[in-house]
């Protein structure tokens, strides 16, 4: 009876936790139960899905368990806003200088403060999982802020591509760059791109 009911419960959502089982009465161990059994698979710490079903966000998710407060950023952006042609083997996460480290060992970490950290952010949420991200605009200019970390030619490309593809505006841009004292550097990078 209860195996099915977390089925059903993760037919619905995608993905599980141990409090999605607690809201519906059953117990938290039905999770591991099941994933020894190769009924569930273990997304991450205390999330599970049905085996063989992968999610779309999974790539992000141990990140966003392990530090809550940290931010998608930079090429792992990109990619989740589909702008750039670039895979990261690495996520890349914005954290504030005093926030605790994500103890994932696939992390790639830029420390940002204030402005340049908490604005931009977009919560995205699906299959059961939620996802902080920076909008494809203030992406672009992370991009330049950390263009030798990643390349310039990287921060062009996303540039050009977010600008074609519509999925952000100049004036957004230029709002974040402000924000990010970034406006000199990417000047002229608008100007080219018209």
């Amino acid at each position: 009876m209860n195996k099915e009911k977390v089925i059903n419960i993760i037919k619905a959502k995608g993905s599980s936790s141990a409090a999605d089982l607690k809201k519906a009465g059953i117990p938290r161990t039905m999770l591991h139960y099941m994933a020894n059994r190769g009924t569930l698979r273990r997304v991450t710490r205390g999330v599970y899905t049905l085996a063989g079903n992968y999610l779309s966000f999974e790539a992000f998710a141990d990140v966003m368990t392990s530090a809550p407060s940290s931010v998608i950023c930079l090429l792992s952006a990109l990619q989740f806003h589909e702008i750039t042609t670039q895979m990261p083997f690495k996520t890349w996460v914005a954290i504030e200088s005093n926030a605790s480290k994500p103890k994932s060992p696939n992390v790639r970490i830029v420390k940002l403060t204030g402005k340049a950290f908490s604005e931009g952010i977009e919560t995205h949420k699906k299959e059961g999982l939620s996802v902080r991200v920076y909008c494809p605009a203030k992406t672009v200019v992370d991009c330049f802020k950390f263009r030798n970390k990643i390349g310039i030619d990287v921060a062009r490309e996303a540039l050009v591509d977010s600008l074609k593809q519509k999925k952000a505006t100049r004036d957004e841009i230029w709002r974040y760059a402000k924000i990010c004292r970034m406006t000199n550097v990417i000047r002229p990078y608008l100007e080219m791109s018209k």
